[in-house]
């Protein structure tokens, strides 16, 4: 008995000490689960409360969200008004820019135009002053003859200044011409038959060509019998050039038109003579 005492003396006391030992592991374990419990529910307050914290974040973001979503609707809205008030106002710039190349246009081609009038009435002007100078040369020439043929009627003299003669009409001399005393022609004699009086056609020059308007001066006037409508075959050296006709008449000088092709042909001096009508 004593013998099983002694035994299981040492075996409970193994059990104890064993028994001690879980117990103190059991409790170290059960204060370490329970701080760890207490840490972790600090732990949850915490995501708690951020988590109540996130919420109102939340909350405020999507109420901020509502308001950006409004107010870029109106951005929109206004950038659509805009868009479309920019469309306007480039349609109208493309229109004035069109207007302004139109205008540009218009006013070179105005240019052009005056420049044109300018060179013509430069051309007009030249033409016209060597005109002036012509009529001066031919008026002089005409009081030059006038002076000698006063000279020559006091004198008494009979010098007869040339037959010329218009419209088949019968020749008459210079001299009588300017009295306006009409003479009768004299017909010639032939050998064998005697023909019929031939009338010579009137004659002059070629003064002055204008290829601008397509006229000529010649130095025939109503002196001579010339009217308007006349019409004279323009010739040089015996080649005949063309015809020109008769639209104005001074009295020493006349003004005739003639085709556009003939403006490179007719040149001064070349010889008129009247066609019969």
């Amino acid at each position: 008995m004593n013998r099983k005492g002694v035994i299981l003396l040492p075996i409970l006391v193994v059990l104890i000490i064993i028994s001690l030992a879980l117990s103190a592991g059991m409790f170290y374990l059960y204060q370490k689960e329970r701080a760890q419990n207490t840490q972790l529910q600090g732990q949850v307050a915490d995501l708690e409360d951020r988590e109540r914290q996130t919420s109102g974040k939340l909350e405020e973001s999507k109420k901020t969200a509502v308001e950006l979503q409004f107010k870029l609707q109106e951005t929109k809205s206004k950038l659509d008004s805009l868009t479309d008030e920019f469309a306007r106002e480039k349609s109208a710039h493309t229109e004035t820019l069109n207007q302004l190349e139109q205008y540009k246009s218009d006013l070179q081609q105005q240019k052009s135009l005056r420049q044109d009038l300018e060179n013509k009435l430069k051309i007009a002007v030249d033409e016209g002053k060597k005109i002036n100078e012509q009529i001066k040369i031919i008026q002089q020439q005409k009081s030059e003859l006038e002076e000698k043929i006063k000279n020559t009627e006091s004198a008494g003299s009979a010098v007869e200044l040339g037959k010329v003669i218009v419209n088949n009409e019968p020749a008459v001399s210079a001299n009588n011409f300017a009295k306006n005393k009409p003479k009768p022609a004299v017909k010639e004699k032939a050998d064998k038959k005697t023909a019929p009086p031939q009338a010579k056609s009137l004659e002059g020059k070629v003064a002055v060509v204008n290829k601008e308007f397509n006229f000529a001066v010649i130095n025939l006037g109503s002196k001579d019998n010339v009217t308007v409508g006349d019409e004279f075959l323009v010739s040089r050296d015996g080649k005949s050039i063309g015809v020109i006709k008769i639209e104005k008449v001074h009295e020493s000088m006349s003004a005739a038109g003639f085709a556009p092709e003939l403006k490179d042909l007719i040149k001064e001096n070349d010889v008129v003579a009247q066609k019969a009508k």
